[in-house]
């Protein structure tokens, strides 16, 4: 299970350090890809077999089901771990949701997400809010 905020540093080479508590649960065959509200995803093997299912069981002749699988499947790349516990997000995928500099990674259960710093400020706001919640 994927649990927590934490802010990293992304590289001059589009890499960024994953949480100590996220490797153990990324083993070779993870995937990051485009997802929604506007930020990456970083799925398990299990995870990313699973999503894939379930795409797979939308209907092809519905144009909206088609543009969700286009972009998902043509925004991801495997997660490859280096020695020191870094990914590299290739430029394509940083650009899409705006990552310069830092990202601020976020476990959501099944999945992890990292977010541009000043998008997640702002949809954060939302969290603190129990009424929105509710």
């Amino acid at each position: 299970m994927f649990t927590g905020e934490y802010r990293h540093t992304v590289d001059d080479k589009g890499r960024i350090a994953v949480p100590v508590k996220f490797r153990a649960q990324l083993a070779p065959g993870s995937m990051i890809s485009g997802w929604l509200d506007d930020c990456l995803a970083i799925h398990t093997q299990t995870g990313w077999e699973e999503l894939s299912t379930k795409i797979a069981a939308l209907q092809i002749t519905d144009p909206l089901s088609r543009l969700f699988q286009r972009f998902v499947f043509s925004r991801a790349t495997e997660a490859e771990m280096d020695k020191q516990g870094r990914v590299l997000l290739p430029a394509y995928l940083r650009e899409s949701v705006g990552l310069e500099g830092e990202a601020v990674l976020v476990g959501s259960r099944d999945h992890a997400e990292i977010w541009a710093p000043d998008r997640w400020d702002s949809y954060r706001k939302a969290l603190d809010d129990p009424r929105e919640l509710a």
